[in-house]
């Protein structure tokens, strides 16, 4: 892209994911621009960040609305004002409806605490723990109307330790999730990244797995499909 990457970041919380952003913009480690912040809880932080940042905040009370289907449209409506190249929700924990997500199809992204398809929804560190699983992480994938269903883009992933409880699994896949947004959204700023009618092409190839994130923040390809 010969501009930078037009960001509008939807958040319920407290906006880590949203900060890592805004400071790697600030260092110049992160070509792109966050034009809008918009959150369905008045109170989140988010919306604190983003104003002490200088970047527009909205937020929108759905019981203010007659149904999920009229705060979507409105939300994506004053969105789509802010003329975002990406949407990137980021602890937003509201689905969004089929209607506003098909309208944008390959256009919102969502990171997630777990190693999609495997866990999805709420819970996932407690969740990996009940299922015994060796290996847990985060994903960047592509927002459908299903529940985390949306093609995954990238992965980074943690091992499961014997002692582990939720908590200290949490604390260690969100040192992760931060790294791996912002090298997910490098490439999208790059115009590396796109998704068609079967799968995500990245620099027009077609992946058979998400990209990993290794030890040193770097994105590689676990599989490429032919042409």
């Amino acid at each position: 892209m010969s501009s930078a990457l037009r960001i509008a970041v939807l958040a319920s919380g407290r906006g880590s994911n949203l900060q890592a952003i805004l400071d790697a913009i600030a260092k110049g480690d992160l070509a792109a621009e966050v034009v809008g912040v918009f959150s369905d809880r008045p109170r989140a932080l988010a919306l604190e960040r983003a104003r002490a940042a200088g970047v527009p905040a909205l937020a929108l009370e759905p019981r203010n609305f007659a149904d999920r289907a009229a705060f979507d449209e409105h939300l994506f409506h004053r969105i789509d004002e802010t003329r975002p190249d990406l949407i990137v929700c980021a602890g937003y924990m509201r689905l969004l409806g089929a209607a506003v997500v098909n309208q944008r199809r390959g256009r919102i992204i969502n990171i997630h605490p777990s190693l999609l398809p495997a866990f999805k929804g709420l819970r996932t560190h407690q969740q990996a723990l009940d299922n015994g699983a060796s290996e847990h992480g985060a994903s960047v994938h592509f927002v459908t109307a299903e529940l985390d269903g949306g093609p995954v883009i990238t992965h980074a992933a943690v091992p499961v330790m014997a002692d582990d409880d939720a908590d200290r699994l949490a604390e260690r896949v969100l040192a992760l999730e931060h790294p791996l947004l912002l090298a997910t959204l490098r490439l999208f700023a790059a115009g590396r990244v796109t998704l068609d009618d079967s799968h995500i092409r990245l620099d027009g190839i077609a992946l058979a797995a998400p990209l990993r994130l290794d030890s040193d923040n770097r994105l590689h390809p676990c599989l490429l499909l032919p042409h």
